[in-house]
């Protein structure tokens, strides 16, 4: 095993994810202003609204999809009666539908901030750089899951991918479980990690404010204005 083998699957998740956390936790603390969406509804709406609302709703269960298939082990889901075809069904046939969505999503929202020329105007440099890596790891991920599963069928990511997701908050990681890892993966995996240390330097932060104070909030007076 390399050293390029170490610094991939070991050093640099570890990097990502120490990033993650202390970049979070400097920008909160200096820059909580700037902790926003940055919206561009005004600009233009119709795009963004269909976009974003595939988008969001397509990126949950995916996120949640991928939360079950690393985060749980084989076995246990085995108790609970999942076989290994019923997962493969859900992973490829559910996770894809899913993934179409997001993938539409971000196809309608990265070229609306590409060709819509004040909308890229008023955006930064990490906005153009957030859109495409997440439209890239998102095709990555179909391609994965459509294309690979089909193409090395024998390939069990929960034997390797998994497992090694998993050694990694352990802190036993293992990088020579990903050695034979399908390249379109290991490509999947480092975008992923990528996007997660560009996380807390862009608008993405805005994830973590959910207006939770709005439920209870007192209602907001308007009242018009007469002349005397």
């Amino acid at each position: 095993m390399s050293m390029i083998d170490q610094f991939l699957w070991v050093i640099f998740p570890y990097m990502c994810m120490v990033v993650f956390i202390v970049g979070h936790i400097y920008r909160y603390r200096t820059d909580q202003f700037h902790w926003t969406a940055k919206s561009s509804e005004f600009i233009e709406k119709k795009r963004l609204k269909a976009g974003s609302l595939m988008f969001h709703l397509g990126i949950i269960p995916v996120i949640g999809g991928h939360a079950a298939g690393l985060a749980i082990p084989q076995s246990w889901m085995e108790t609970l009666g999942v076989s290994d075809h019923m997962y493969h069904i859900g992973a490829v046939y559910i996770g894809g539908f899913f993934g179409f969505i997001t993938l539409g999503g971000m196809i309608l929202l990265t070229s609306r901030r590409f060709t819509i020329k004040n909308v890229r105007q008023l955006s930064s440099a990490s906005d153009m750089i957030v859109n495409v890596l997440l439209l890239f790891i998102v095709i990555m991920g179909m391609y994965s899951t459509l294309v690979t599963n089909v193409a090395q069928p024998d390939f069990n990511y929960r034997e390797t991918i998994s497992v090694w997701f998993r050694n990694l908050f352990l802190l036993r990681p293992d990088a020579s479980l990903m050695l034979n890892v399908p390249l379109s993966f290991k490509i999947h995996i480092l975008a992923g990690f990528g996007i997660f240390a560009l996380w807390p330097f862009t608008r993405l932060v805005h994830v973590w404010s959910v207006p939770l104070n709005y439920v209870g909030r007192r209602y907001i007076l308007y009242r018009k204005h007469r002349k005397i």
